[in-house]
């Protein structure tokens, strides 16, 4: 349990500032990284898998840092809004690994991926509604053709509707302290990996028994073209099951990983 009483204005607000940072340089680091690697070193090396073909508007990385700066404020707000909750005793957050074991810590993370997940997955289509959309969600799409960049790229209501499923999920699931700073990571790094838009996994990967429940570019590349289709986060299992998955999918993925 933490010693400072994030209760009070300055604890809270200089926890916000320094998840702020955290977050938003995470943000930084892991999307500079890959756009280095992907489209600034040796970028012909991997033009055969890129899967959308047309550049990138004038300006389009500029939004997209701008809108993630602006998300990574609102994730902080929520972060120091959880050390409150923490510190109450709302949610069940641990420190002690010998509470629940090792196997449970690492077993935790992929219990809220699911949950996270499925949460996902049904407030995406609820932001698909055509009344809802201009207002929350459309911030997300005017990247027609997705970068790196984009993994954080949106309008503040729905950065503030995704920063509370954690939250929600530590109230039920005892997570590790640790386990929950991996978790962050891992989904920092998922999402700039499916926004990549260029195909890093094996062509064999969506037929391999693991792999075809993953997300990567192709697929997530497939919603921002189509809009109708693939609104899964980390996994393809709701898309699978209520055929919502693009049937252009598994052709596209065989030719960009080819």
């Amino acid at each position: 349990m933490p010693l400072i009483d994030f209760t009070q204005p300055f604890y809270f607000l200089s926890a916000v500032a320094v998840v702020f940072i955290v977050v938003f340089l995470r943000y930084l680091l892991v999307a500079g990284l890959f756009h280095f690697c992907f489209y600034s070193w040796r970028p012909s090396r991997w033009q055969s898998r890129k899967v959308g073909k047309k550049a990138w508007p004038k300006h389009q990385l500029r939004k997209e840092i701008n809108w993630s700066m602006m998300t990574s404020l609102i994730f902080a707000f929520i972060g120091a809004g959880t050390a409150v909750a923490w510190q109450k005793g709302w949610l069940a957050v641990y420190e002690d690994t010998g509470r629940y074991g090792w196997v449970w810590f690492f077993a935790a993370i992929g219990v809220a991926m699911v949950l996270h997940e499925t949460a996902y997955y049904w407030l995406h289509r609820w932001m698909h509604h055509p009344k809802v959309y201009p207002w929350v969600h459309k911030v997300h799409h005017d990247s027609r053709i997705p970068s790196p960049w984009t993994a954080f790229s949106f309008h503040p209501i729905e950065g503030f509707l995704e920063g509370l499923i954690l939250p929600l999920i530590l109230a039920v699931v005892p997570m590790h302290l640790y386990a929950v700073v991996i978790y962050l990571t891992l989904m920092t790094l998922s999402s700039v990996v499916n926004h990549l838009d260029i195909e890093i996994y094996p062509k064999w990967f969506a037929r391999h028994p693991v792999g075809k429940w993953l997300i990567g570019a192709t697929h997530h590349s497939h919603h921002h073209r189509y809009h109708v289709f693939n609104y899964g986060l980390y996994f393809t299992f709701w898309d699978k099951w209520l055929g919502t998955e693009s049937p252009d999918f598994e052709r596209e993925f065989a030719e960009r990983a080819g």
